[in-house]
């Protein structure tokens, strides 16, 4: 049985639709998600959102953080920015890096809140680089 899944940023609704599977970059780890899964709430990374039909991936995307609510029925997931993985550049990728490395320096070490932010951009970004690389040694049967 398929789950109803909802990709959405705060300008727009990117996906709705009935997926086999989708798997989620969890704070903790990847996160496959199914029908009938115990209700949580989690937090995400960036990383690749990934949807299933049958055993093959239909769609990725990148996202550079978020949560996710599952239920049984549904996953919803709230992300801040995805991007189709055919749209990540390294140029893009290296300067949000630098940038984020910026404002990191900058964070009040007495400021909790804000020094996680930053650190978290700062992860997302370098995630993002490290899914170029990837994809750049995988050749040409990678999948999209």
């Amino acid at each position: 049985m398929p789950i109803s899944l909802e990709i959405v940023t705060p300008d727009q609704l990117l996906l709705s639709a009935p997926v086999d599977m989708v798997v989620i970059p969890a704070s903790e780890g990847d996160m496959g998600v199914l029908q009938g899964h115990t209700p949580i709430i989690v937090m995400l990374r960036g990383g690749i959102i990934s949807t299933y039909h049958g055993d093959a991936i239909d769609k990725q995307m990148f996202v550079m953080g978020g949560f996710a609510e599952v239920t049984g029925e549904r996953c919803t997931v709230l992300v801040d920015e995805a991007i189709p993985l055919n749209e990540l550049r390294r140029e893009d990728a290296e300067n949000r890096v630098r940038d984020a490395e910026a404002a990191y320096a900058h964070v009040s070490g007495n400021d909790a809140d804000s020094n996680q932010q930053a650190l978290d951009r700062l992860q997302a970004a370098q995630a993002m680089v490290a899914v170029i690389d990837a994809r750049a040694t995988d050749g040409p049967g990678r999948r999209t």
